[in-house]
């Protein structure tokens, strides 16, 4: 086993990432199976095809999901609830910025209705729909973590150069729901902490056409990405819960 994340003073933890057929939630389950107290790991995905398929280990439990349908979403939260009344992780890795054709757009002219939705479905409402049937299990007296990968460029605040419109205002849109789903889970969820978190510039297939221009420093391998953010994620406390953090424990503007 590998190293113990200290804030989890219970030694059997239940976990849930969705998003883990590729990227940063296929390493998120990596480096949770090294987690001392990682009991049981529920993992989402896809693509039938997925390397997350070939880990073999008595605690990972790998289930297809498509999280822009809900229905989708209640059945395997349904599987899980049958199986346990708790999570105490759930990290949400899901997440498009190109897919064949579709492209950032660079101006509005390149905007269209049909891939705006699109970004919106998978980027921003995905994650609200996770929260809402997730709710029942984060419902406990133990320390749990709600986390879903942002992103920097969906700052209001910080949106310097423009462009990328349909994936800003998405993101925007995520950090929206978060904050509000923090705010309602202080009420029915107390020990709950929930956040945005934003990974840095990371050598995935997400980020792979969009590189050319990234200083080598500041592009991570996945496994300092996901290293990173459960480093942040260990350290968070419950008064952090609905803000919007950095791969370096920094908070975000909005």
């Amino acid at each position: 086993m590998g190293y113990k994340m200290k804030n989890f003073n219970k030694s059997s933890v239940t976990a849930l990432i969705t998003g883990a057929g590729q990227g940063i939630g296929l390493e998120f389950v990596r480096q949770l199976l090294a987690v001392q107290q990682i009991d049981r790991l529920y993992a989402t995905y896809r693509n039938p095809q997925s390397e997350l398929l070939t880990i073999a280990d008595p605690r990972l439990q790998c289930v297809a999901m498509d999280i822009t349908k809900e229905e989708q979403i209640a059945k395997v939260v349904q599987k899980i609830q049958a199986e346990t009344a708790t999570l105490h992780i759930v990290i949400n890795c899901v997440g498009i910025l190109h897919e064949g054709t579709m492209q950032p757009e660079k101006s509005l002219r390149q905007l269209n209705a049909e891939q705006l939705l699109h970004y919106f479905q998978v980027n921003s409402m995905g994650a609200v729909l996770l929260a809402k049937h997730i709710q029942p299990l984060l419902k406990h007296g133990d320390r749990s973590l709600f986390a879903t990968i942002s992103a920097k460029v969906g700052s209001i605040t910080d949106n310097h150069l423009g462009g990328w419109y349909g994936y800003r205002a998405s993101k925007a849109a995520l950090n929206m729901f978060i904050k509000t789903t923090a705010l309602e889970f202080k009420r029915t969820c107390p020990r709950a902490i929930v956040v945005t978190l934003h990974p840095g510039t990371t050598d995935t297939q997400l980020s792979r056409p969009f590189q050319r221009n990234v200083p080598p420093e500041k592009l991570f391998p996945v496994e300092r990405t996901v290293r990173q953010l459960l480093a942040v994620l260990d350290q968070l406390q419950e008064s952090d819960s609905g803000e919007f953090f950095s791969w370096n424990g920094d908070r975000l503007l909005w």
